[in-house]
């Protein structure tokens, strides 16, 4: 495969390669993630993954390569797909970080002895792999118990499931949405819209079902790309759990005009989901964190956040109220003579 046929390229991208792939495949654009890597961990706290990284637009091929300190010969790849090609790069770099820390493990199988499983499985998953809402009750009574708490979510990811919900988050999300129309995107398993069906929410759950190497997707899950979903649902209430980081679809839902408010379920930290470049450049919504929503989410160690976005009203005269005259009486009788 060429390394630089544009079709070819996004079309092997599609089959989701490691991180050894793409670094293979493209060594000068692996040089630059690593550099801009670097630079944004040495501004990060200690212990911490960064916030952001620089994101430079300008294309890998027009660069110089710091290893040979000359520009390319080959061909120059597309600007597009070259950033493309890093920004995931960058992602499956940090996500790695994420998951050597959380671990503690940087070689081998992450997995939990069978008192940890035990544990965790009766208070997160009802049968297999398919979650529950959790009680926050017996969670917080028990959860201190498990002492490999830490790799939970990294086994977690890895099958495509990036929180818990509690039962009390479902409850109070259900009486937020109320009997407005609702849609969830990137849905994934379609968890999420299948505890709010059970509190009576009108919700449908949409997903471009790209990830089938990591999950299954149920056929109530529509398969329909985020921006397609919201055109032809129209939605008055838009929710997303976990969007992935400098998304490409988020800025849609701010674009819909049936939309009245949007829950964005993710991370206080930057870099691990949302598109925050959209969240800030939009002004049609007004947006903050909802902390009570967000203890709601576990595990509490993931720092999980609820963002809600409130459409903004338009104020059709903004003049103070004038004050009121003088009360006249007319009386109302024969004409005096």
């Amino acid at each position: 495969m060429s390394n630089n046929n544009p079709k070819k390229v996004w079309k092997w991208l599609k089959t989701m390669p490691t991180l050894s792939e793409l670094r293979a495949k493209y060594p000068d654009e692996w040089v630059i993630v690593q550099g801009e890597i670097s630079t944004a961990y040495e501004r990060s706290r200690p212990g911490e993954p960064p916030k952001r990284l620089n994101n430079s637009a300008t294309p890998a091929s027009t660069r110089p390569n710091p290893a040979h300190g000359k520009p390319r010969a080959r061909k120059a790849l597309d600007p597009a797909l070259s950033k493309y090609i890093r920004d995931r790069m960058a992602q499956m770099a940090i996500k790695n970080y994420g998951l050597i820390a959380a671990s503690g493990i940087r070689k081998g199988v992450v997995r939990f002895n069978w008192l940890n499983g035990y544990i965790i499985k009766g208070l997160l998953f009802a049968r297999g792999l398919e979650r529950k809402p959790a009680s926050l009750f017996w969670f917080r009574l028990i959860w201190p118990l498990v002492w490999q708490k830490k790799r939970l979510m990294p086994l977690a990811e890895s099958q495509g499931i990036y929180c818990f919900y509690s039962r009390p988050l479902i409850e109070k999300l259900a009486v937020l949405i109320g009997s407005r129309s609702c849609l969830e995107i990137a849905a994934g398993d379609g968890t999420l819209t299948r505890f709010l069906k059970i509190q009576g929410v009108q919700i449908t759950a949409t997903d471009n079902c790209s990830w089938k190497h990591a999950m299954q997707y149920p056929d109530w899950v529509v398969k329909r790309e985020a921006r397609e979903a919201l055109k032809a649902y129209a939605p008055e209430v838009v929710i997303c759990s976990w969007a992935p980081a400098s998304n490409d679809f988020e800025h849609q839902v701010f674009k819909t005009r049936s939309v009245q408010i949007y829950i964005a379920i993710g991370s206080r930290h930057r870099f691990a989901a949302g598109n925050w470049r959209d969240y800030n450049r939009q002004s049609t919504f007004a947006f903050e964190e909802d902390e009570a929503l967000s203890r709601l989410v576990l595990p509490p160690e993931l720092g999980s956040a609820v963002y809600i976005f409130r459409r903004k009203t338009k104020l059709t005269d903004t003049r103070p109220p004038r004050e009121p005259g003088p009360l006249v009486t007319v009386a109302v009788g024969p004409t005096p003579t």
